[in-house]
């Protein structure tokens, strides 16, 4: 059975039944809708916004895929930084490696919306859900257990704009640029990462790394054929040359 559409004043239509009812520059989304979320259909809610930053579901698989095979066995908890509509959560709890998921939000609509799409993949207890700017949240409620967890960060990235960029300048993301998310995450845990444009900037990445703090790790995440993004690994992996 369809669910039925869902509307809240404040934030706009929260789940799209009819390709009628989609605002025309959501239009695009909407017919990727299976690939944001293949459980669209169960009921999945986005906020207006949060169709631009979710990421792909298959690409959300293969990042968790990555850094629960990349991160050192010790490291047990991921903090989600800007969880959004809860895509990289999902898939990071789906992956079953981790004893505790944390996923900040700001925006509490959207909270709302991801933590509503969690329990309709099943995950909804393996994650938890923190409303509040993340800085904030890492230094008043997570810092004891920073040292023990993985940070994982997808800022926003100003909006589908970003694409006609031929080089991504990603210390002019907003709210917060590379070196304002580094400064404040890089030397928590050991290791962070970013998922960030597939032009990102490669001098900016490497720039905010100290010597003596290790390589950087890129990896760009591909669907049917096009580069959707990458992840730059911050801090001290286990060696990918070793796979297999």
């Amino acid at each position: 059975m369809v669910p039925p559409s869902v509307e809240d004043e404040d934030v706009g239509t929260l789940h799209f039944n009819d390709e009628e009812e989609v605002p025309s520059h959501l239009l695009k989304y909407w017919h990727q809708r299976y690939d944001i979320f293949s459980k669209y259909d169960d009921g999945i809610r986005l906020t207006n916004n949060a169709w631009f930053g979710v990421t792909p579901e298959p690409v959300a698989h293969q990042i968790a895929t990555d850094i629960a095979h990349l991160a050192p066995p010790t490291k047990r908890i991921l903090i989600d930084l800007f969880a959004g509509a809860g895509g990289n959560a999902i898939a990071f709890a789906l992956s079953g490696r981790w004893d505790a998921i944390y996923a900040i939000e700001r925006d509490p609509a959207t909270l709302e919306c991801g933590r509503h799409n969690a329990a309709l993949y099943g995950v909804g207890a393996e994650i938890t859900w923190i409303e509040g700017d993340c800085f904030k949240v890492i230094e008043e409620q997570l810092a004891e257990v920073c040292g023990e967890a993985v940070l994982f960060a997808s800022p926003p990235w100003g909006g589908p704009e970003y694409v006609g960029r031929k080089i991504f300048d990603v210390e002019g993301m907003e709210p917060y640029g590379l070196g304002e998310l580094y400064g404040g995450f890089g030397g928590r845990g050991g290791q962070v990462v970013l998922f960030l444009p597939r032009t990102a900037n490669l001098n900016q990445l490497a720039g905010v790394v100290g010597e003596g703090e290790g390589r950087v790790l890129v990896r760009h995440y591909c669907m049917t054929g096009f580069s959707k993004g990458l992840c730059v690994f911050y801090g001290k992996w286990e060696d990918p040359t070793q796979d297999g």
